[in-house]
């Protein structure tokens, strides 16, 4: 099973920068994708920024030169920071891997409990 920590997130003042962090512990599989997805206030959730096993990066639509990622192949872990945060980045934030299973090559979604950040304008 495929296990996703959370950190960062919290309140954050308006134009100051968020972080956050997702470590995957996933024996047993391999971690195709990794990435962070968000879910504001009577929104659809929607993709902040992903990052494929060989660095390919793609990003929310929302971003527009705001964000810096980066993913720790060794340690199975993903950072994103958003520079410059606004009122409308407040929202649920989710870490989403997608990993395949050594044994059964079968590929699934994996996701973290969420983490609450807030913008204070």
């Amino acid at each position: 099973q495929v296990q996703l920590v959370e950190s960062g997130g919290g309140l954050v003042q308006a134009g100051e920068s968020l972080r956050l962090s997702c470590e995957a512990s996933a024996n047993g599989f391999i971690i195709n994708v990794m990435g962070w997805y968000r879910t504001a206030p009577g929104k659809q959730r929607e993709l902040v920024a992903s990052v494929t096993s060989d660095g390919f990066t793609t990003y929310g639509g929302f971003v527009k030169g705001r964000i810096a990622v980066s993913r720790d192949a060794a340690k199975d872990t993903l950072f994103v920071e958003i520079d410059r945060a606004k009122f409308d980045d407040t929202a649920v934030y989710y870490c989403n891997v997608v990993a395949r299973d050594q044994i059964t090559e079968r590929e699934n979604n994996y996701w973290g409990q969420g983490t609450q950040v807030t913008v204070a304008s």
